[in-house]
């Protein structure tokens, strides 16, 4: 199957953001895509809180999901949501929500981020807990025959989720991110690496890129991964569509050779 990881530079302006992810992901269509991947906050990036809240939408009412579907219709591929604020209805924090599409328009599963960013990272304090209500549920979809785990971003630093998803019997996993500079320097690729060979599945990692509204850089160097821990395709920085072909006989051929999804033992 085809897949497509888009990396995009988000401001904080919604309409525009859409117009840039519609461009990107009629050029993944046309490159034969099956299945595409929006990085996290793909639809607004802006440190301001209060904007953030604005600009957030009911599950049932928000036109950035309708938007997902619609694209998904209309380019006849699946699209994965990277995230999108979504409201709360259960309190007054939002959820950073990643929605998956059927190229038919379904909607088949929404991944509520389980692992919020609260960390200092050189100089730079981010609490995302204090606006957003961290996910309790694993996602996992099918998407052409293929089982899909569903994660966000600081999920990857936590392996626990991913290997959930391997032993229910996930063959991609699939990771919209917005790392910062410092941390994605020092542990992105090894991060994507890791869970690629540690569940032999492929790794596709979308990423947000450049300077944003309020100062922010995000880290890009989106990449898919093979589950042997190859590097297929990635982009260091800048808007992109990255391409590669998931092999189904690739996939069971290494899982034969290294049978460690069989040979995986409870701890404790």
């Amino acid at each position: 199957m085809r897949v497509a990881v888009i990396q995009m530079n988000s401001v904080d302006d919604v309409a525009s953001n859409l117009l840039q992810a519609g461009e990107l992901l009629q050029r993944a269509a046309g490159l034969g895509t099956r299945l595409a991947l929006l990085p996290e906050n793909f639809a607004f990036m802006a440190l301001d809180d209060a904007a953030k809240r604005r600009v957030a939408e009911a599950e049932d009412k928000s036109h950035v999901l309708d938007f997902l579907g619609e694209q998904a219709v209309k380019l006849g591929m699946a699209v994965i949501g990277g995230s999108v604020l979504l409201r709360d209805a259960h309190g007054d924090k939002l959820r950073n929500s990643c929605v998956a599409f059927s190229r038919s328009g379904e909607r088949l599963a929404v991944y509520d981020k389980m692992h919020l960013f609260d960390a200092d990272v050189v100089g730079e304090a981010y609490r995302e807990s204090d606006l957003i209500r961290a996910g309790d549920a694993p996602q996992l979809v099918d998407i052409d025959g293929w089982n899909v785990g569903l994660s966000i971003c600081y999920d990857l630093r936590f392996p626990a989720l991913y290997q959930h998803y391997s032993a229910a019997g996930c063959s991609v996993l699939t990771v919209p991110s917005a790392f910062t500079v410092p941390t994605g320097k020092a542990h992105w690729k090894a991060l994507l690496r890791a869970r690629a060979i540690e569940n032999q599945c492929f790794v596709l990692a979308a990423g947000q890129t450049g300077t944003h509204p309020g100062g922010r850089v995000t880290y890009g160097h989106s990449m898919i991964v093979s589950p042997w821990g190859e590097v297929l395709v990635k982009q260091k920085a800048g808007n992109g569509v990255l391409i590669a072909d998931m092999s189904r006989s690739a996939l069971e051929s290494i899982r034969t050779q290294f049978p460690v999804l069989r040979h995986r033992r409870a701890c404790g």
